[in-house]
């Protein structure tokens, strides 16, 4: 069975080759072609089909037609083997036509385009000239029937011609009449128009000097307005000013009169404290002087001046420093980084900041005087995000100004009299405090201080 279908595409590759048609098939009886591949198409199993057309195998014959028109005209003329098995299917479908076609005598009521395309599957004998009287056949009705269209076009044009002739014609004469119509009416509005021109001329004039009359007036208001209004600012600026005057003058002797009221309150504090040490220290035995007790000896038992003198202090005891904060209404201003940087120059500025701080707290908490810590601002990033220990005040300065000029400030804001005590090592610092009355103290005492807890 094998070798005989070998042989069969043997046969009709032979046949191919025999005839060969040498133009393109008419686009109509390719057409036909490709339905007639389509309706074989669904007789066939998978195994039978080529493998370009196994993808369409469960296409409904719409979309066969569709999507594989082309892929099943070029297989067609390509593969001989599906051409026969088509073949065969169409004689199944037709077998009149096919017998007509095998015999050489196709029937003369079909289709030219069918018996073209039937012969272009079937390949009987002379079935090129077949397909080529069909499609000279088909093309000639194709031209039979354009040329039938073309002049049946032609007399439609032209009764459609006649027609707008007619109506032109009609139109010309409607608008010939519209146009007199109209130009009789244009010169009664020309006359009107030159009656409308004279009494608008005469209300331009009179509008013209009413014009001059308004500008007139008006440029007289304004003048009056513009010098009502330079009145009305020169009085208001003069008002404003002697305003502004009156409150600066009112917030100077507000603030003059705050501040003095301050300052003499602390001194007024300072004097009453310093009064009630005095007084404790001055405070007798309740038992009465006797004159011999007046008589300067050494008594068994007392200190010597040998004695007194060797309990003087080290200019760098830090209960130097405890004498000072126990004055009344002491102020212990300390210049932050100078007492940092000699106690523990390696750690991060934040730390430094916040371990002296927290000796700070401990020592304001136990003396029981007024702490300010200062920090020089121009070595911050940005602003610092501190919460102030309890009992210290932590003040940083401002662009422009370093942490020693702050200090200065507030030594100057200070009342005479009352014992302020600044710790730095920096001896501009230093004589700058003392030159205003403070008492300059070293950053090492300080820090001896705060070691003893």
């Amino acid at each position: 069975m094998v070798e005989s279908t070998g042989g069969e595409a043997e046969n009709a590759e032979r046949a191919a080759d025999a005839e060969v048609l040498d133009r393109p098939l008419p686009e109509g009886v390719r057409r036909r072609v490709v339905q007639i591949v389509s309706d074989g198409f669904g007789g066939l199993t998978a195994g039978e089909l080529p493998a370009p057309l196994r993808q369409y195998a469960r296409f409904t014959p719409t979309r066969r037609l569709k999507f594989a028109g082309n892929a099943m005209a070029a297989t067609v003329e390509s593969d001989p083997l599906f051409r026969q098995r088509i073949g065969e299917r169409f004689k199944e479908s037709h077998p009149e036509l096919a017998e007509a076609l095998e015999s050489g005598a196709p029937p003369p009521a079909a289709d030219p385009l069918d018996v073209a395309a039937a012969a272009y599957v079937l390949r009987p004998p002379d079935w090129v000239k077949l397909v080529a009287a069909a499609g000279e056949e088909a093309e000639r009705a194709h031209a039979e029937r354009v040329d039938q269209e073309t002049r049946a076009e032609l007399e439609r044009l032209r009764a459609r011609l006649t027609e707008a002739r007619e109506q032109a014609k009609a139109e010309t004469e409607r608008l010939r009449a519209e146009l007199d119509a109209a130009r009789r009416e244009t010169e009664s509005v020309r006359r009107k128009l030159r009656a409308a021109l004279s009494d608008v001329k005469r209300g331009e004039a009179a509008a013209r000097k009413a014009a001059a009359e308004t500008d007139a007036v008006r440029a007289e208001t304004q003048a009056q307005v513009s010098a009502a209004e330079s009145e009305t600012r020169r009085l208001k600026a003069r008002l404003g000013e002697a305003e502004a005057a009156l409150e600066a003058s009112r917030r100077a002797a507000r603030e003059g009169r705050s501040v003095e009221d301050m300052r003499v309150r602390l001194l007024l504090d300072t004097v009453l404290d310093a009064a009630q040490g005095l007084r404790r220290e001055l405070a007798l035995p309740p038992v009465s002087t006797r004159p011999a007790d007046t008589v300067d000896a050494v008594e068994p038992g007392r200190m010597s001046p040998k004695d007194i003198a060797a309990r003087a202090l080290h200019e760098h005891d830090p209960a130097i420093l405890d004498q000072l904060l126990a004055l009344p209404q002491a102020h212990l201003v300390v210049d932050g980084y100078n007492v940092t940087k000699t106690g523990y120059p390696t750690m991060p500025l934040e730390k430094q900041r916040l371990r002296l701080l927290g000796s700070l707290s401990q020592l304001a908490a136990q003396t029981g005087a007024e702490v300010t810590c200062v920090f020089d601002g121009a070595e911050l990033a940005a602003p610092v995000l501190l919460a102030p220990p309890r009992g210290v005040r932590v003040l940083f300065s401002k662009p422009g100004v370093t942490a020693d000029e702050l200090i200065r400030q507030m030594v100057r804001a200070e009342p005479p009299g009352r014992p302020v005590i600044v710790v730095s090592t920096d001896r501009e610092v230093a004589d700058g405090v003392a030159k205003a009355g403070a008492r300059p103290v070293a950053s090492v005492m300080l820090l001896k201080r705060l070691s003893r807890g």
